[in-house]
């Protein structure tokens, strides 16, 4: 180490994205197999992207439920997280029933919040954290304590996903 230098603190950030390409392919398989499927022959079933929401449409509620459970199996085989969805109930609009699927992306300031106290209670005490718009950085001059930060984080029951980036 050069004499006066200071290390520099090493960091990551915890951010709530979806991987969109992995997303739509989830969506595309999902409507292959819907058009494909005996079960839902005849019942004008189909999932599409409808600007930031999915939307599942079908003439009965049950099919347009059976084709949400097609949609949620295709997401986890995808490996996306199935807390960036945020499904509403069922409603009748005209003759059909249509589920609008919200997606949930960014960490708001209230759950950057808690995670942050997560961290500060039960994490190794060099760690800072600093919430950067819908992320929250991490650092501390210790990688083995940011090892640590991670783990407990992902261990965390927290009710959206997160991924961790710019580990440097």
């Amino acid at each position: 180490m050069i004499k006066g230098v200071k290390v520099a603190d090493s960091s990551f950030d915890i951010v709530s994205k979806v991987n969109r390409a992995e997303l739509d392919n989830a969506i595309n398989q999902a409507a292959r197999e819907i058009d494909t499927r005996y079960d839902f022959k005849n019942t004008g079933t189909k999932i599409e992207m409808s600007g930031e929401k999915i939307l599942i449409e079908s003439e009965t509620e049950e099919r347009a439920k059976a084709a949400l459970d097609v949609l949620k199996e295709k997401i986890v085989k995808r490996q996306v997280s199935l807390k960036h969805l945020d499904p509403a109930e069922p409603m009748l609009s005209g003759k059909q029933y249509k589920i609008f699927c919200a997606i949930k992306e960014g960490i708001s300031q209230e759950n950057a919040k808690k995670v942050a106290k997560i961290l500060k209670d039960s994490g190794p005490k060099t760690i800072k954290t600093q919430i950067q718009g819908d992320e929250l950085r991490v650092s501390s001059k210790s990688k083995d304590d940011l090892q640590e930060a991670i783990t407990i984080v992902k261990n965390a029951s927290l009710d959206f996903a997160v991924q961790f980036t710019n580990y440097r």
